[in-house]
């Protein structure tokens, strides 16, 4: 019996009846879920004594003070190992799976964001109260030693594997510069550090916070800029600006802020957290070879461009060298995902296929000339497939729906991958003899199905009716695309 399975009888007097051990991401710690016959633990095995004590600690510190963290249960007696309550298998970093590939974020990922950015202040403000910081891990305060261990962090582990040649002296006074700013941000308030959508499950439809158990005392700031400005979360600037407002009227029910001031300190933590992820993905890719984090680099050098757009003189050499690594070609080349958008046509053979202006060479082509044709009739003759008379000749009829649901399997399956591999156009053509009737019908049909689906933008043109039509994305069913 191992040491979490002991732990888990002496608790709950049942045996755990299977074990399995869960993704940890980018920690040392190894998790397991322990099945019982009446009840489901989550089990931890640390590799320090000193960081499971402070995440202990500080867990029994917030369910106190009625925070959503999960409640450690049980501690070995070495204090490597401890067991805690099972939050689930959702990450709001999978919640938000649609939003991130698509750039569209529907109106349920939006407010499980609201959610999280609602509770924060509570976590940071209230985790604080009475809460001994001596017992935080490794550092028990946001100091000028731990900005520069971070600044130097990005240094070694990121900016040098980069090649590019710098003047170090010059970085290194700017890097103090940069420390002198984020140090005037002083409050008695509780810093998560690692603040971001991997560090939040969701249960029951509300969020709850893990791994905060390099937590320490420090400014509010950080974790905003952590949260908003996650590489991967893919958070555009009107969601970014509505969850930090969200965030501050939360916040003012807790205590006084001005609101002009915070926003203008934030910036400065936005470029620190961006260059202390860059040197743990540095680390963690280049050095501990975990691809995962080779991923991630790409959309953090892209908030390190947005950043480089505001003019700001306080450290101007960093800013120099920072410019100058965004334009390296191993960055320069890589492209962060753009939302997809599906291109549906109907057209006349006799005037040919629609050309692709994409580049790509041409997507889907169906060919509807086996189906009953309604234009053979003279009273449809003048009208096309968008008109009420044909669009029931057709269905009426019943070949053209049996066609479409084998249109529908291959374009969904398409649409489904091209979303999770990042690609940014999709074609679909629907030719038929004149381009009146039958493709006018099924690319029309076509286009609503996958906006409804899939909530992607779809640009419909009808090419031999001159007609064109936009559906914007919208909010999708986050499960529809996970089927």
């Amino acid at each position: 019996m191992t040491e979490l399975e002991t732990l888990f009888k002496q608790y709950t007097h049942e045996t755990a009846l299977s074990v399995t051990e869960l993704s940890a991401s980018g920690s040392n710690r190894k998790y397991f879920r322990l099945v019982g016959k009446t009840v489901t633990l989550i089990g931890v095995e640390g590799t320090s004594v000193d960081e499971n004590r402070a995440f202990i600690f500080m867990s029994r510190h917030f369910v106190r003070q009625g925070l959503p963290v999960p409640q450690v249960l049980y501690v070995s007696m070495n204090e490597l190992f401890y067991i805690q309550d099972d939050l689930g298998d959702t990450l709001l970093f999978d919640y938000i799976a649609g939003g991130r590939k698509t750039g569209v974020f529907s109106e349920g990922e939006k407010e499980m964001l609201r959610k999280t950015m609602r509770k924060l202040p509570a976590i940071q403000v209230r985790g604080a109260q009475g809460l001994d910081f001596s017992v935080c891990y490794p550092q028990p305060e946001f100091n000028e030693r731990s900005i520069l261990w971070d600044l130097n962090y990005f240094k070694y582990c990121f900016l040098k594997a980069t090649g590019l040649d710098f003047q170090e002296n010059l970085l290194e006074d700017d890097f103090v510069k940069l420390s002198e700013i984020l140090m005037r941000s002083r409050t008695n308030t509780f810093m998560y550090r690692d603040f971001q959508s991997r560090n939040v499950m969701v249960k029951d439809g509300e969020p709850y916070f893990i791994d905060f158990q390099g937590g320490r005392k420090g400014p509010l700031y950080y974790d905003v800029a952590s949260f908003l400005w996650q590489a991967k979360a893919q958070y555009n600037s009107e969601l970014r600006e509505e969850l930090l407002q969200t965030y501050l009227t939360a916040l003012q029910e807790l205590m006084p802020i001005d609101v002009a001031d915070f926003g203008e300190q934030l910036k400065h933590f936005v470029l620190f957290r961006t260059l202390q992820v860059l040197g743990a993905y540095g680390f963690r890719g280049y050095f501990e070879k975990k691809p995962h984090f080779l991923q991630s680099i790409p959309f953090a050098i892209e908030n390190l461009r947005a950043f480089l757009h505001d003019d700001n003189s306080s450290y101007p050499y960093l800013l120099q060298v920072l410019k100058e690594m965004t334009e390296l070609e191993q960055f320069r080349e890589v492209e962060i995902r753009k939302p997809l958008v599906v291109k549906v046509y109907s057209f006349s053979y006799k005037k040919g296929i629609p050309q692709d202006n994409s580049g790509n060479g041409g997507g889907f082509v169906f060919d509807c000339r086996a189906v009953n044709n309604p234009g053979k009739y003279e009273r449809y003759q003048s009208l096309t497939g968008l008109d009420e008379s044909v669009i029931h000749f057709l269905e009426d009829d019943g070949e053209i729906l049996s066609f479409l649901d084998h249109a529908f399997a291959l374009v969904d399956a398409s649409v489904k991958r091209y979303i999770d591999r990042g690609f940014t156009n999709l074609m679909i053509s629907f030719g038929c003899t004149g381009g009146r009737h039958r493709s006018v019908y099924s690319a029309q049909k076509t286009a609503e199905h996958i906006s409804e689906k899939f909530g992607v933008e779809v640009q419909l043109i009808h090419r031999e009716q001159n007609i064109e039509q936009s559906f914007a994305p919208v909010g999708r069913d986050i499960n529809s695309l996970r089927s």
